[in-house]
């Protein structure tokens, strides 16, 4: 099950040169995950013919504004649309604070019910979970509370050598093999591989957003498909990379180099950069699969 990954956002703190502030789309079989919405993120949802009933899932990274400030908008635009499947909103602590308190003050009665899920920024775990996928938060470091995420598809069953199978096999040995497990028959032992033809490896993305440079998280998104991870600046701005709580397009590619990944992309842009290649210059000569995250572009997300 591959997965595609869509640019709506990819400008830091403001919009600037026609980009937009941080938002993706991951669409993973037939669901569609949010993460994070900054402010004009409906519209390109919009722009980019998304339909909102298919999202089930926000993941929120952390609570500066241009990660979380679209997310009033859009809920209110789903009620309008009639919506009443449940959403769900994964975040740090406080904003279901600051949506409740929002939606009571406007007197906002939204036609579906949301259902809060608080991340601990602090704590590597399992957020989210379902037959296909699971969701794994990574603690950053950022001048607020502030996580990423690793969406990973849950491992494939093995496939049986239907000629290589022994009579009269009963069927919890079929279930046992597709399992990765050995097996005993008619007093014979049989290893998995003898049987079944190995699983194909599941897909893996790596959502990094604000952060310093940062290795602890390496074990984390070890050997991923696809991580994107902040790029804020350039070497030349290192000091204020720092100052903010941000990464270089150097330190990105060194993470990504150090982790293993298969590739990687760049974001969260500052707006002193109308032209983005030296940020892409930069990363290729540590990384050389790096790429920009170019607003409405799909990256196919395929294990390797």
């Amino acid at each position: 099950m591959p997965f595609e990954l869509r640019i709506l956002g990819s400008c830091s703190a403001t919009p600037a040169w026609g980009r937009h502030l941080s938002s993706q789309i991951l669409e993973a079989g037939n669901q569609l995950f949010l993460i994070d919405c900054g402010e004009g993120t409906q519209f390109q949802l919009l722009n980019y013919k998304v339909k909102l009933r298919r999202i089930a899932h926000v993941f929120i990274s952390h609570l500066h504004g241009d990660h979380y400030l679209g997310l009033t908008g859009l809920l209110s635009t789903m009620s309008l649309q009639g919506r009443k499947d449940d959403l769900h909103i994964h975040a740090p602590k406080g904003l279901d604070e600051i949506l409740t308190s929002h939606f009571r003050y406007s007197e906002t009665f939204l036609s579906y019910k949301i259902i809060f899920h608080i991340v601990d920024p602090l704590t590597s775990g399992q957020v989210y979970e379902d037959e296909l996928i699971e969701v794994i938060n990574i603690p950053l470091k950022h001048r607020v509370s502030c996580c990423g995420y690793l969406f990973r598809e849950k491992p494939k069953k093995h496939k049986l050598k239907v000629e290589a199978l022994p009579g009269g096999l009963p069927y919890e040995k079929f279930i046992s093999l597709k399992l990765g497990e050995d097996i005993e028959h008619n007093g014979r032992f049989y290893a998995n591989e003898e049987l079944t033809y190995g699983p194909r490896k599941s897909c893996s993305y790596a959502y990094c957003s604000d952060t310093i440079y940062l290795e602890r998280i390496i074990p984390i998104i070890e050997g991923v498909d696809l991580l994107y991870h902040e790029s804020t600046f350039t070497e030349e701005f290192s000091e204020r990379a720092t100052y903010t709580g941000h990464s270089t397009a150097k330190q990105a590619a060194t993470i990504a180099d150090k982790a293993n990944v298969g590739q990687l992309l760049l974001g969260h842009f500052s707006t002193r950069f109308k032209d983005l290649t030296p940020l892409l210059v930069e990363a290729q000569e540590v990384f050389d699969n790096s790429h920009l995250a170019i607003e409405g572009k799909i990256f196919e997300v395929l294990a390797e």
